[in-house]
């Protein structure tokens, strides 16, 4: 049981470090519509889900997939539509000072 909280504590820190600068890379300059912010939404959710799923049910003993609510309460960084907003202020920022 004190392995799989390992697998999950260093199956986030990649997604952290890898998947999700890889996704965002050059975010600055997209322009994102509410249809592509929905694809990046999806996506994150199935990563997350991957990482953090499945959930053994402590009653029944039956495994069962997390819902979207439980899976941002266990993962408490920013979601990737704020990351990307936060970096693209920040874009703006580097760009009104030169």
């Amino acid at each position: 049981m004190q392995n799989q909280f390992a697998f999950k504590k260093y199956k986030i820190i990649i997604h952290k470090s890898i998947i999700l600068p890889t996704v965002v890379n050059g975010c600055e300059t997209w322009s994102l519509t509410v249809r592509e912010e929905h694809k990046l939404r999806v996506f994150e959710k199935s990563v997350l889900s991957r990482v953090l799923w499945p959930k053994r049910d402590k009653v029944k003993g039956e495994w069962r997939k997390l819902h979207n609510k439980k899976l941002k309460d266990l993962y408490s960084s920013p979601i990737i539509i704020q990351v990307i907003k936060s970096r693209r202020m920040r874009w703006a920022g580097n760009v009104a000072r030169m």
